[in-house]
């Protein structure tokens, strides 16, 4: 039977509502065509409930999601918030369909996303160029300054918004309160792609999120910084520079008509964990990065990324200062059945979430100790 071990249901009604059907099992006339059959194609069709006929009636009569949306609205502090099975994808793409039409600037990160440039393509905008800073340091952006924000203003003064990714993919922290001072100052919207910073905000040692820094619209992949299915999203709004109708007009407009319930009813208990569970699992798991970046920062020539700027649970290493080919650790890792979020020969990038624990990361610290003298070399200049 499917387990609810940390008793979320009460709060959050499309996970209450996936487990009823689990509960009932139903002999549904609807699709998906599996009918719920495990002797057909096997295992991986376990837990697939469509929303339609499934989690609600085919009129959505019951109105879960709406309650569901409406509870992360009130988490986020804003009032509009709409799930998405299509990742911060399709969040991306509706936002770009709801801050302008077509033949219109905006202000864009040249760092974003493809999602949201592929979003431009969609909705015909035409992009100014901001480019993020870099810390010569480690040769890593830092995230797009306000004064570069302020530069592309002036010299598109006809602009209708501004775009920028913030966590970046490094986990590097800009100044979104900056960037949402500038934006209003011209009175446009600012579009924050939080594509990594789902957990942003939800403790004290954390970076607030971007709605709370003063933007007025973010997407964020709760299947990335939360414990959701693949393909979890949310796309967070505030009305006033953001047109609720037409935003919502562009979700419909760019979502698939068929959603997955498993994956809307992850997001719903994702959030339900983190308005009741969050700051206690963050704290644990922040605690634990800390200490692993303490311990690894002891390694000859390695770099890792530490300061405020920084996500305090990502764990990024900067390589060239040991030798050490970071494909090569990489290799190593994924032999050790402890695959990273990225590696290229400089860098590699690993992502930590609340699912995470301090055993785990201590245990990828030891890995990659070893695999770091294994691949020493000569210092790379670049």
């Amino acid at each position: 039977m499917p387990t609810d071990p940390r008793g979320l249901r009460s709060d959050a009604p499309l996970l209450d509502a996936w487990l009823r059907f689990q509960e009932q099992d139903p002999t549904p006339f609807t699709i998906p065509g599996h009918k719920r059959r495990l002797d057909l194609v096997g295992d991986v069709v376990a837990g697939d409930v469509p929303l339609y006929a499934g989690l609600d009636t085919m009129q959505l009569s019951r109105g879960v999601l709406a309650d569901a949306e409406a509870r992360a609205a009130r988490a986020w502090g804003v009032d509009l918030c709409r799930f998405s099975v299509g990742g911060s994808t399709h969040g991306n793409q509706a936002l770009a369909l709801a801050v302008g039409r077509p033949g219109q600037r905006v202000v864009v990160s040249r760092t974003l996303h493809r999602s949201m440039l592929l979003g431009l393509v969609l909705a015909g905008l035409e992009p100014v160029w901001v480019r993020p800073r870099v810390d010569p340091a480690h040769g890593l952006p830092t995230g797009v300054h306000p004064d570069d924000v302020a530069a592309a203003l002036a010299g598109a003064p006809d602009a209708v918004a501004v775009l920028v990714g913030d966590p970046s993919y490094v986990g590097t922290v800009g100044d979104v309160a900056g960037l949402a001072d500038v934006a209003h100052a011209h009175d446009v919207p600012l579009v924050v792609d939080a594509a990594w910073g789902a957990h942003l905000g939800w403790h004290p040692d954390l970076p607030p999120h971007a709605l709370a820094a003063g933007a007025d619209a973010l997407v964020t992949s709760a299947h990335k910084g939360l414990p959701a299915v693949s393909q979890a999203a949310l796309v967070l709004a505030r009305s006033g520079r953001i047109d609720p109708a037409r935003l919502d007009a562009a979700v419909e407009a760019t979502a698939t008509t068929s959603p997955a319930g498993a994956i809307l009813a992850s997001t719903d208990a994702a959030r339900a964990l983190l308005e009741r569970d969050g700051a206690a699992l963050l704290g644990d798991v922040a605690a634990a990065v800390a200490a692993v970046r303490a311990r690894l920062s002891r390694t000859e020539g390695l770099l890792v990324l530490d300061g405020p700027g920084v996500d305090p649970t990502r764990l990024v290493l900067v390589l060239p200062g040991t030798g050490a080919d970071g494909s090569r650790v990489e290799a190593d890792l994924v032999a050790a059945g402890m695959p990273v979020e990225m590696a290229d020969r400089d860098t590699l990038v690993a992502m930590v979430t609340m699912a995470d624990n301090a055993e785990g990361l201590d245990a990828l610290a030891a890995a990659l100790e070893a695999s770091l003298a294994r691949h020493r070399g000569s210092p790379v200049r670049s």
